[in-house]
């Protein structure tokens, strides 16, 4: 068994790859256009609240949050945290994942359904998460089939969760890009921005191809153990 656990490891090389490459390509990129700052010279997080309050969202707040690319919009206290390299920067890259964040708290105002359905199974896909892995361990060493197929099925709600992150990820980036393009940027900045968030939608891609592969490595290994129990 140790052998064949091992050799399962080939299935999802594809997705390390690409993972690899992804993380590699929005780091390079956002960096690249952090040294080219928009014209009118507003800080992504003035931006942000521009955007926030033309969709009529002047209840969310905006927030300095710690680290790099550290980003996100947290709906239990309607706010939008931004990064030290993003919340004071006028550079292409910094407005434009400011707008796809801002983007994301228009989601949460208008209802869109993915991002509800989203943020509703996170505490159930937080336990399972947590709990796949080691239960199909646990079920490999006792040859316990039921306990297999609970980690497969933990693991199966992993991969869902991936699967509805990727339109409220594309949706949040396309209303970022009409609003920025529209109101804000050149058409060199709006390029650049464009880039940038293609090459962090890339990061979710590869998320859920990763996601995908473990589950058919789980479901191979699971394929090779007796039905003990």
């Amino acid at each position: 068994m140790p052998a064949l656990f091992d050799l399962s490891y080939i299935l999802i090389f594809p997705a390390l790859i690409l993972s690899f490459w992804a993380q590699y390509r929005v780091k390079s990129t956002f960096q690249y256009y952090s040294r080219q700052n928009i014209r009118s010279g507003k800080t992504a997080a003035q931006i942000a609240q521009e955007i926030l309050h033309s969709y009529g969202i002047g209840y969310v707040k905006i927030a300095k949050t710690p680290g790099s690319l550290t980003d996100h919009y947290d709906p239990r206290d309607k706010t939008l945290r931004l990064s030290e390299s993003v919340y004071d920067s006028s550079s292409v890259s910094a407005v434009g994942v400011a707008a796809h964040e801002a983007g994301h708290a228009v989601q949460h105002a208008k209802g869109y359904i993915p991002l509800i359905f989203r943020n509703t199974i996170v505490p159930g896909i937080n336990i399972s998460s947590w709990a796949a892995i080691p239960l199909f361990l646990i079920g490999l060493v006792l040859r316990s089939k039921i306990l297999i197929t609970i980690g497969i099925f933990f693991y199966a709600g992993v991969v869902i969760f991936h699967f509805f992150t990727l339109p409220v990820e594309f949706d949040a980036s396309r209303r970022a890009l009409a609003i920025l393009k529209k109101n804000y940027f050149s058409e060199q900045e709006y390029s650049g921005a464009k880039k940038v968030l293609q090459a962090a939608a890339l990061t979710y891609i590869a998320s859920a191809l990763m996601a995908v592969l473990e589950l058919v490595r789980l479901i191979f290994l699971s394929r090779n153990t007796g039905d003990h129990k």
